[in-house]
């Protein structure tokens, strides 16, 4: 690991119990004009989960006290009763395609964090992973704390135990097979990061508007990298949340995200382009082994500040 990464985990990693929630209402009415919080839950077919997120959010963290100004859920084109369980629970869900109605939406996690800029207000945007089981404010409140509290930060993330069923440690394959390795090779500054793939992250709308997303799973990875080329290390941070459960893929389902992990990478490394960008798979038929096909995901959205309607609605 470099030696400027070791100083940068003593420096710029934390407990969320290092911020106790009345040192961050205090920073708030210390600066409210740039302290506003907007949490965003994408979702697709969560509605097992979703409402349970909403109500502790909006229980702690909007009634109780007041450090989340608004509570979105965007749908991600949901066939399940996601849409209505997160409506009765108390968020504001809209709908993806709503959203930029001009700009044809494409399936896609990073499609949907790209249009919540444009229906969101906060200063701070709190992205909360819509399958979470057992949830915790503090996925909230221990991420933007450092956000209220000091000013040179810009992206923090969470960092947590991911528990694979009931053995401690296994979850995050992805992250280990994929992700780490290409950020240890490619990216050495960003070795320290616990979860680099982890959904639950805040950062300043300032930072977010100028980044280009990915539109599928290679978007916590893209926003990542080009955080640190756009406001260098020490303005990121991670901060430890305690254990992270939710709903695990299939195998078939990571080798896909790994893919278009890579093909983010690769981006970024090279800006050129794949001969093939799909992926083959196999599964076991009635007559041996059948191929599938899946796109990667190839197709990015441009930083926020060059789409006409938003820089139109801030300048209002």
């Amino acid at each position: 690991m470099l030696e400027e990464v070791e100083g940068w985990l003593t420096r710029r990693s934390w407990s969320s119990a290092d911020r106790p929630l009345e040192q961050l209402l205090a920073a708030r009415d210390r600066d409210p004009r740039h302290g506003s919080v907007s949490v965003v839950l994408p979702a697709l077919n969560e509605a097992a989960t979703v409402g349970d997120i909403v109500r502790v959010i909006r229980r702690e963290l909007m009634e109780k006290v007041r450090l989340v100004d608004e509570l979105v859920v965007i749908d991600s084109g949901s066939t399940d009763a996601t849409a209505e369980v997160a409506r009765r629970a108390g968020a504001r869900v809209i709908h993806r395609d709503a959203i930029l109605p001009r700009v044809p939406a494409v399936p896609g996690k990073g499609e949907v964090l790209w249009r919540s800029l444009l229906v969101t207000g906060g200063d701070i945007v709190c992205f909360i992973d819509a399958d979470l089981k057992d949830f915790s404010a503090d996925f909230v409140s221990g991420i933007v704390g450092p956000l209220l509290t000091d000013p040179s930060m810009q992206f923090v993330k969470a960092m947590y135990d991911r528990p694979l069923g009931d053995t401690a440690g296994q979850g995050g394959r992805v992250t280990e097979l994929v992700a780490r390795p290409l950020l240890n090779l490619h990216w050495p500054q960003l070795a320290g990061f616990v979860q680099p793939l982890g959904g639950e992250y805040a950062v300043r709308r300032s930072l977010l508007e100028q980044l280009p997303f990915p539109v599928g799973y290679g978007v916590e990875l893209g926003l990542l990298v080009d955080a640190l080329h756009t406001v260098g290390l020490d303005a990121l941070g991670q901060v430890d949340v305690g254990v992270r459960k939710h709903r695990h893929q299939d195998g078939q389902a990571l080798g896909r995200m790994a893919a278009a992990i890579y093909r983010t990478a690769q981006l970024r490394l090279s800006r050129g382009h794949l001969v093939r960008p799909s992926l083959t798979q196999f599964e076991r038929g009635e007559h041996g082994f059948v191929p599938h096909t899946y796109p990667v995901d190839t197709e990015e959205r441009p930083p926020m500040r060059e789409i006409e309607e938003y820089v139109s609605r801030h300048a209002a």
